[in-house]
């Protein structure tokens, strides 16, 4: 059984930040980073299986926002190297949320730096700089909000409504320190955000060539790739109706309780195999 959760965890942790091999997060011993184990994004952030969920529909759902999809479409690859883009990504997440304070702040100068040359202009002529504080809050928000709805879905859909709150005012703080203003510190700050920027969302081809590039990354191996497939489709049916809609991708409800049936049987292995994550490693570095 050891061999096989090995296997099962190699394959996995090749899917993360930790592949890039760029972060150390056991040391210095003791620093809780910038937001420590008391924290519920340690809680929600710790999860494998349902933080990639999330992640698979947040790219979704940011492919409605033309301006934020125009950056994507021209400066990443994500086309040829959509396991690269889940890598980065990852990184990014896990080292702010686990890392040390000095991680935490390497990786956010990193990604400011990157921002400020993304620039350019969208298919409809309009201008975009990644660095818009707008567009940043755009990003953040259909993030965490898929991030939430993940957990509460596949991990622990009795977490409070208090701490669901507590978990949008902590992660707030990485989306200033990008650079994004008003940023939504409560479900129902989120959900009012959500309706209010709707008008400005739009489903054109570049938002289905995600899709496809989502659906289409490779998995490590072989006897992966079904584990693959459903947690794309899990992505799907994680999306709000109204974005699923737009997208054409609302799958029946049939369709999604065999789909959560399936995640519902599949998570557990994934955590069993999972025990060289950011998260153990960051509760090592501060003495758990």
């Amino acid at each position: 059984m050891e061999v096989i959760r090995r296997r099962i965890e190699s394959q996995l942790m090749s899917l993360t930040g930790l592949a890039l091999g760029q972060l150390d997060l056991e040391t210095p011993k003791g620093d809780p980073g910038l937001f420590g184990p008391q924290s519920v994004c340690w809680q929600v952030h710790g999860d494998f299986p349902s933080m990639l969920i999330g992640g698979i529909s947040a790219l979704m759902l940011q492919a409605l926002h033309p301006l934020a999809l125009a950056g994507v479409w021209d400066h990443s690859n994500f086309r040829q190297d959509m396991l690269g883009r889940l890598r980065r990504t990852s990184q990014f997440i896990s080292g702010t949320t686990f890392g040390s304070s000095r991680d935490a702040d390497w990786l956010i100068d990193k990604v400011r730096t990157i921002h400020l040359q993304v620039v350019g202009a969208a298919a409809d002529g309009r201008t975009y700089a990644a660095s818009d504080p707008d567009l940043l809050t755009w990003v953040h928000v259909a993030e965490v909000s898929s991030f939430m709805a993940a957990h509460l879905r596949y991990r622990n859909p009795q977490l409070s409504g208090a701490e669901q709150d507590r978990y949008y005012n902590e992660i707030a703080l990485v989306a200033e320190r990008l650079g994004a203003r008003n940023v939504p510190r409560s479900r129902q700050a989120v959900a009012t955000y959500l309706q209010a920027i709707r008008p400005q969302l739009l489903c054109d081809a570049r938002s289905h060539a995600v899709v496809r590039a989502l659906l289409d990354a490779p998995a490590p191996s072989r006897m992966a790739r079904p584990v693959g497939k459903l947690m794309m489709h899990a992505g799907i049916a994680l999306l709000p109706p109204w974005a699923g809609d737009m997208l054409g991708l609302r799958p029946a409800p049939l369709t999604k309780a065999l789909i959560g049936a399936g995640i519902d049987g599949v998570a557990p292995i994934l955590r069993w195999a999972m025990r060289d994550s950011s998260a153990h490693r960051a509760r090592r570095r501060v003495g758990l």
